[in-house]
């Protein structure tokens, strides 16, 4: 019975270790009964420790410029992959997916955001959107962060520019004719996306609906980095059961929607 328990633990491999959701994701794993952490690399070390350690699912935390080789690399020795490192435009998701399709049996969560609260606020904003007349996004994180507008907002602008196309609603109203300063935020998809950083901070986002004599706030807040590793723990318990390319954590849960 215990040899049968031994092997029936996932064999986790971290990169970006000395991150600090990296750093968060080792203690994570380690501590899970049902896994066993057989590599842990910072940002240098080289990759061929993960075949080596006999790595079956790959977790990346890394930055931008280095997580297409990492997901590249692991999934073409077999591994699997939970990826929490934003960069991934559509182009590089539809290189992964073009990977994926020579390697049959490869699964690969690319997760803008792994709060499950993150994620449920996400799909509310989704489906909020279609009635209400104007939509915009604030994001706030601390101030070591690399990109902006952050993943989850670029994600949760996409989500929402969708739906309410396919709803028929028109664009937001907005009577501005100059804004030289960009005082507006981002565009997203015809979402304005307003982007805080500021220390103190982790990770917050609110999504604003207003209709007239109305308005909705859907509100996130992580305090904390340890709030991600429940999606990050769910990830790799479910990777190798969802083959193929699987965009946000939502894919791995039982909404009921």
């Amino acid at each position: 019975m215990r040899q049968e328990s031994m092997e029936q633990r996932i064999r986790v491999a971290v990169l970006g270790r000395n991150g600090r959701m990296g750093s968060e994701a080792v203690r994570a794993v380690s501590d899970a009964p049902d896994m066993d952490l057989v590599a842990a690399l910072g940002r240098t070390d080289d990759l061929s420790e993960l075949v080596r350690a006999g790595a079956k699912v790959v977790v990346d935390l890394t930055v931008p410029d280095a997580t297409r080789e990492n997901v590249r690399f692991a999934v073409s020795h077999g591994m699997h992959a939970v990826v929490g490192t934003t960069g991934w435009d559509d182009a590089a998701l539809a290189e992964l997916t073009a990977q994926l399709a020579e390697s049959p049996g490869t699964g690969v969560l690319v997760a803008p955001n792994f709060a499950v609260g993150a994620v449920l606020a996400m799909k509310f904003s989704e489906l909020a959107a279609a009635f209400f007349d104007s939509v915009e996004i604030v994001e706030l994180h601390h101030p070591r962060k690399l990109d902006a507008p952050s993943g989850t907002a670029a994600r949760t602008a996409e989500l929402v520019a969708a739906a309410r196309e396919a709803a028929g609603v028109a664009p937001s109203p907005d009577a501005t004719e100059s804004d030289p300063r960009g005082a507006r935020g981002a565009d997203v998809s015809g979402v304005h996306v307003h982007s805080v950083r500021l220390q103190g901070l982790v990770a917050h986002q609110e999504t604003l609906l207003g209709n007239a004599g109305e308005q909705l706030s859907l509100r996130h807040d992580s305090f904390d980095r340890v709030s991600f590793m429940t999606g990050v723990l769910l990830g790799v318990r479910s990777v190798a059961e969802h083959p193929g390319l699987t965009h946000g954590l939502d894919g791995y849960m039982d909404l009921g929607l």
